[in-house]
């Protein structure tokens, strides 16, 4: 029998998707994106300057950041800030989600500038990491339009779309876009991140209790191609309002 879902949801259905474009008022680029009852607020700001790394290379950078408020879950958390480090957790989501912009970003075309991605959790009910990488694409779109009304580069760096989502088996089905309370009790939990173009950028699964099968894994691997496939569509379709 199929785990009934919240709202009556089919198993490969997506949560209720929405991404508000310019959210804020001084942000190069701004996103509130909802995936059901998470919400992340990505904004896009244009720095003039690279990393050490990247100092006299010719190319530029896009990085992110990535936190919690403290109570987006359902009890307050202390902020990271106040304890004086970030979590393990967080640093591996922020990392994720800059390397997953770099993967459809030609950096020689920025110049020598930093596109800096913020994603604040306001809400979470499972898949912020994947909330805030698709909603961070359409932040960072904005923030090159930006670039290119102000004639600060002649043609977007941009080269193909990028957006992720969650899939998982519960009690024996493959789901898409895990809500917290199918994500806490999953047997497999995984993170896809693709292109537009269909390749893959990040797969993170995780057994958290039977083992998956490489059918189950091929099951999980569709789905998630799927809804991203969604995704994509609903950021074209956001961003060609102008």
């Amino acid at each position: 029998m199929t785990h009934p879902r919240s709202g009556g949801r089919a198993p490969d259905a997506l949560r209720a998707l929405s991404l508000q474009r310019h959210h804020t008022r001084h942000a190069e680029g701004s996103v509130l994106v909802s995936f059901g009852h998470t919400q992340v607020l990505c904004t896009a700001s244009v720095d003039e300057k690279v990393p050490p790394h990247k100092r006299g290379s010719g190319e530029g950078w896009v990085t992110a950041e990535y936190g919690m408020l403290p109570r987006s879950t359902h009890t307050r958390s202390d902020r990271e800030a106040a304890r004086g480090k970030q979590s393990g957790r967080t640093q591996e989501i922020q990392r994720l989600i800059g390397r997953s912009l770099r993967t459809v970003f030609d950096l020689s075309a920025l110049g020598e500038r930093s596109i800096l991605i913020d994603c604040d959790v306001l809400q979470a009910d499972g898949g912020t990491r994947t909330a805030a990488i698709t909603g961070a694409f359409v932040a960072a779109h904005d923030a090159v339009s930006w670039l290119l009304a102000q004639g600060r580069i002649g043609a977007s760096p941009i080269r193909d779309f990028v957006a992720a989502v969650s899939v998982g088996m519960v009690q024996g089905a493959a789901m898409l876009d895990l809500e917290y309370v199918e994500d806490a009790s999953c047997d497999t939990d995984m993170n896809v991140v693709m292109t537009a173009a269909g390749g893959f950028v990040e797969v993170q699964g995780t057994a958290e209790g039977a083992p998956f099968t490489r059918a189950q894994m091929d099951q999980m691997l569709a789905l998630a191609t799927q809804g991203i496939g969604e995704l994509v569509a609903e950021q074209r379709r956001v961003l060609a309002q102008g």
